[in-house]
């Protein structure tokens, strides 16, 4: 059975989201969620966010499997905190690492390698081996109902996602320094074939999953703008976006492209090779878009660093140009795309929270 916040979510994807507009949050605040539900996040994860959706029926925040209780901040090991966690390493330490030479890179085989299970590119974490569409197709079949069969349930948001669209693979593999310096060289370009391949692989096997759509990430931008040129990246990245999004339309799914940044220069582009719409950060122009296509998917536009400045006239300064932006598209989520961490002011959330329960409807 499909919910109505299921409903709701697939008619905003597709451009015809209803009166209230609802969220799509990036949400890693344990603090904020026992503090607005007064029930402790580490005691009863899934009680907590579960009565957080009860209170703000728009927000849909992902519920956790099992109420099973959480070791604290101060019983974990790490250097670094993420939401409820604490973490030892970054894809990039072990990007550093991988290869002794820079001739090792270029002669590096994407294809022959095939399994990467353990490579810490974020797509290895429930298994990384792409050597087969049946392979790929097993993996993420899983995740869904068997009673589903082969198709999603009539209006349902089921989804999959993909980190590594394209670009992220080699800036994962080899490590961001290493991808600048090797992407302009003549051998880079059978490497790009080859990551290429394998996700052809992936979504073709994405096409045969009882879904309705695929969100595809690839950070092609920074915050200022375009990592690698215009010529690259219609070269390279672009035309392959195109030929999967095309496998994935075929069998009737559509795109929705995540992407960090400030995704201005490339936005049409995104667009032209198919996607339904793009989720990014503040950084980018949601109006522009949102004027330049019919009702896309956009979502992102809300920045963290307002509430962590705590002004109660700047989030509802935020929150009224997030609900313009909604108006302008039946395809708008309230979002903060630069992420809600787990040091941002609870109360600070709570107003947020509050004023789009107040005022983003269209």
């Amino acid at each position: 059975m499909t919910t109505s916040r299921s409903t709701d979510r697939y008619n905003t994807f597709m451009g015809r989201g209803p009166h209230k507009v609802i969220h799509w949050e990036h949400w890693s605040n344990p603090d904020a969620a026992t503090t607005i539900t007064g029930i402790d996040y580490y005691d009863h994860p899934r009680q907590c966010i579960h009565r957080l959706n009860e209170i703000y029926p728009a927000l849909g925040l992902p519920e956790p499997a099992d109420d099973n209780p959480l070791p604290r901040i101060a019983q974990q090991i790490g250097r670094d905190r993420w939401g409820h966690e604490l973490r030892d390493s970054w894809q990039q330490d072990h990007a550093r690492d991988r290869f002794p030479t820079r001739e090792a890179m270029l002669a590096f085989s994407p294809l022959a390698q095939g399994d990467f299970t353990g490579w810490n590119v974020v797509v290895d974490s429930d298994g990384g081996d792409f050597t087969s569409v049946e392979a790929i197709y097993d993996r993420y079949r899983a995740h869904y109902p068997a009673v589903w069969g082969d198709q999603a349930p009539e209006g349902s948001d089921a989804s999959v996602g993909f980190y590594n669209t394209l670009f992220m693979w080699p800036l994962l593999v080899f490590g961001y320094q290493n991808f600048l310096e090797l992407c302009l060289e003549p051998e880079f370009e059978r490497i790009m074939a080859e990551f290429a391949e394998i996700n052809r692989r992936v979504f073709t096997a994405f096409a045969q999953l009882p879904i309705h759509f695929v969100v595809c990430h690839d950070d092609i931008v920074t915050t200022q703008g375009p990592i690698c040129s215009p010529r690259w990246m219609r070269r390279h990245i672009f035309p392959r976006y195109e030929e999967f999004w095309a496998i994935l339309k075929a069998a009737g799914k559509e795109i929705i492209f995540m992407v960090d940044g400030c995704v201005d220069a490339f936005a049409d582009d995104v667009m032209a090779c198919g996607a339904r719409g793009i989720i990014s950060e503040p950084f980018t122009d949601y109006k522009a878009i949102a004027q330049r296509h019919d009702n896309p998917f956009v979502a992102g536009e809300g920045d963290c660093r307002v509430l962590m400045r705590n002004d109660p006239d700047e989030i509802r300064d935020m929150v009224v140009r997030m609900t313009e932006t909604a108006r302008m598209s039946g395809g708008a989520m309230m979002c903060i795309g630069n992420h809600i961490p787990y040091n941002v002011p609870p109360e600070a959330i709570k107003l947020y929270l509050d004023l789009a329960h107040e005022i983003a409807y269209r």
